[in-house]
This record gives C-alpha cells, structure tokens and sequence, in this order.
C-alpha cells in the first residue's frame, strides 16, 4: 500500500510562480521514475515532466525552460517549479511514480491531483 500525497497547488496570476509537492508513503523499497501529468477540463490528461532515479529528466516542449522537476529520495518527494506561469497551464496536476514495494515487485501510483489555476 502506497499512497502520493500532492500540495502546493492554487491561484496565480499570469507570469506568476508555483511549486509543486508530491511525498509517497507506505511500504516503499525504493522509487524508480517519478513525473508529473496535467488534464484540462476537455482534455487528455499530459505529461509535463518526468525524472529517473539517475536524474534524468525530461519536459514537455510547451513547459520545457520554464518548468523544473526535481527529487529527494530521502524524504520520497518529487517537486515541480512553475515559473512564468501562463493561463493555458492552467489544469489538475496529477504526480506519478514507480514504486518498488519489495525488492520484486513495481507498481505505478497517481496522487490525488492539485488544481493549478492561472488567471489575471
């Protein structure tokens, strides 16, 4: 049982700047890659940014140089830095992440999702 705990959401104006929480909890070995997807309403739910357990990333074109993930393994949190917030970033921002509960067993969890809101 593992459970993706999601903060950090809320109202900005246009040009504005966000950070994005995620902590995992529960029977957790270790984490493999963690993300963050958005879904307007309307819309097909996509990914914003992705990061492997090396530190790779990787970044949506729309938010590529304005967004910024990051990791701390020891607190199995994963963050998102929005900067230069724009009114089409508005969306329901979901975390993902793979999650090794036992040295045998992976499995992929969604949080609950934080409502990003970006108007003047």
């Amino acid at each position: 049982q593992v459970q993706l705990v999601e903060s950090g959401g809320g109202l900005v104006q246009p040009g504005g700047s966000l950070r994005l929480s995620c902590a995992a909890s529960g029977r957790i070995s270790s984490i493999n890659a963690m993300g963050w997807y958005r879904q307007a309403p309307g819309k097909q739910r996509e990914l914003v940014a992705s990061i492997t357990r090396g530190g790779n990333t990787n970044y949506a074109d729309s938010v590529k140089g304005r967004f910024t993930i990051s990791r701390d393994d020891a607190k199995n949190t994963v963050y998102l830095q929005m900067n230069r917030l724009k009114p089409e970033d508005t969306a329901v921002y979901y975390c993902n992440a793979d999650i090794w509960s036992t040295r045998w067993s992976l499995q992929n969890y969604w949080g609950q999702g934080t409502q990003v809101t970006v108007s003047s």
